[in-house]
């Protein structure tokens, strides 16, 4: 998971990170943490961190979280911070879908169950689901919005137990 969300192409921070890193002659092992320490902060991997954020939030703000209208209001009133944004939603390169995520959801859904998250994991796919709706309609965006790597990231991470913080 962690090496997903890291090392993925382009002039991103922790892929930058790997590169430095590696012309130094450094080995693997080092090289990757340097790319891994390069997530935590707010610019590139702390996204994930606005996600769990935002749904705590949403969490605590719509009193049904199996309504899918409540959610959507909560949505369309633009989340918990008022900036415009549905964190973990859209990037700037992938808008059909960014694979990282793709990949990423296919071991969720199996995890949540293992956990007894499936509650937080259909909250989720709910979102997922009514967010591109929403930012087409208010931020009048249709070239296509999915959920990236960081929307499910920290729920994963969260489950695997390891601390935000980290």
């Amino acid at each position: 998971a962690l090496m997903l969300h890291m090392e993925h192409g382009g002039g991103n921070n922790s892929t930058f990170t790997t590169h430095v890193v590696t012309s130094s002659g450094s080995d693997t092992y080092s090289v990757m943490a340097a790319a891994l320490a390069s997530l935590k902060g707010p610019k590139h991997g702390g996204a994930n961190i606005k996600v769990m954020e935002m749904m705590d939030d949403l969490r605590a703000n719509v009193s049904d979280t199996k309504d899918e209208e409540k959610i959507r209001n909560y949505l369309d009133q633009q989340a918990f911070d008022k900036k415009g944004l549905i964190y973990g939603m859209g990037h700037a390169v992938y808008s059909l879908s960014d694979p990282r995520a793709v990949v990423f959801k296919s071991f969720v859904e199996s995890l949540a169950k293992e956990k007894g998250r499936m509650d937080d994991y259909h909250l989720y796919t709910t979102i997922e689901r009514l967010a591109p709706e929403v930012i087409a309609e208010k931020r009048k965006i249709y070239k296509g919005v999915s959920a990236n790597v960081d929307f499910y990231s920290g729920f994963v991470y969260s489950m695997l137990g390891i601390p935000v913080e980290l």
